[in-house]
């Protein structure tokens, strides 16, 4: 299960719910696939080494020395923000935590591969004006973690 979100200016609650979203899926037996920096990146991976889980970091530069404590296995790209498809490409759902640009193109990049994404205080999607249902809402961290696996079963 990939876990995005911003590396910088997350909040408070963005970042408790990325640590608990990455403790849940751990306990529920997920690896956790991130952009490997800090930020909701480094909050899910604590969350998920808290409970044993593993954590992949997707780095976006050339030395894996600049994933995050959390990083059980960091893979440096080279690739910059071209990494993001990578992220989303390892996963079998995404849960989406907050976010800024970064966020939205991993957001775009999944939901075009047709991987599933759970949404919590995240990007709204519109097309012409509509709502786009592509991201699917939820409610608590306990509900996107279930979200995610029951979608990434189906």
């Amino acid at each position: 299960m990939a876990v995005i979100g911003p590396s910088e200016g997350a909040a408070a609650g963005q970042l408790e719910a990325a640590e608990e979203i990455g403790r849940l899926l751990a306990e529920a037996g997920a690896v956790v696939v991130c952009g490997g920096l800090g930020g909701a990146m480094e909050a899910a991976c604590r969350g998920a080494r808290s409970a044993d889980g593993m954590t992949v970091g997707i780095l976006p530069g050339g030395d894996r020395h600049e994933a995050n404590p959390y990083v059980q296995f960091a893979l440096p790209t080279g690739l910059g923000e071209g990494r993001n498809a990578l992220v989303v490409r390892a996963a079998d759902a995404v849960i989406a935590v907050g976010g800024g640009y970064g966020t939205l193109s991993e957001i775009a990049l999944a939901l075009r591969a047709r991987k599933p994404v759970v949404g919590i205080d995240t990007w709204e999607l519109a097309r012409g004006g509509e709502p786009d249902t592509g991201v699917v809402r939820a409610e608590s961290t306990a509900d996107a973690v279930r979200r995610a696996l029951d979608l990434a079963r189906a």
